[in-house]
């Protein structure tokens, strides 16, 4: 969509998008990143831990498992499908989701891996939909500013990152499996 400033959406996407983004910028697969963007935003605490490793994403613990195809983001027990988060994105964002996925790449690049990984949420907290007065709930669409998320790109912060500890604890090279 050429052109496109604002979408209107609710913020499970854009957590699902930007999580996908920040975990490709962290070195994981489209793939990978897509399943792990998915369980970021699903809020499921995955309880089953036999052969399942924990990585840190936006302040939050995904449990995932090695498969033949790749690292996948697991939810009650067995691996995502990657193929159904893009489906997911698509149907919320339609033809907007290009410029929208573009804006973010932006963003994530403008921060080495290390940087991205401790501001990753806070960035997301910046730039997520805005809920309009009167309407609640992780499901009410807002406005979503592509133009904001590209101005952040520019603008770097010099905050101590709020989620740094989470973030670090695992990434691709690093992901270890529970004791």
């Amino acid at each position: 969509m050429v052109g496109t400033t604002k979408v209107m959406i609710n913020r499970a996407p854009v957590l699902t998008l930007w999580a996908a983004v920040v975990a490709e910028r962290l070195g994981y697969d489209r793939d990978a990143a897509l399943t792990l963007g998915r369980s970021v935003a699903g809020r499921r605490r995955e309880t089953k831990r036999d052969e399942t490793i924990e990585i840190g994403l936006l302040g939050r613990v995904v449990r995932a498992k090695r498969t033949a195809d790749g690292l996948r983001a697991t939810e009650r027990g067995r691996p995502s499908n990657p193929a159904a988060v893009q489906r997911y994105l698509e149907s919320k964002y339609a033809d907007a989701l290009p410029a929208v996925r573009a804006a973010m790449k932006t963003l994530a690049a403008s921060r080495t891996p290390s940087e991205l990984a401790g501001e990753a949420f806070s960035l997301y907290e910046d730039f997520r939909p805005k809920i309009p007065a009167g309407m609640r709930g992780w499901g009410a669409a807002g406005e979503l500013d592509l133009d904001l998320i590209r101005s952040l790109a520019k603008r770097r912060t010099l905050q101590t990152p709020r989620v740094a500890l989470l973030s670090r604890r695992a990434s691709p090279a690093r992901s270890r499996r529970p004791g």
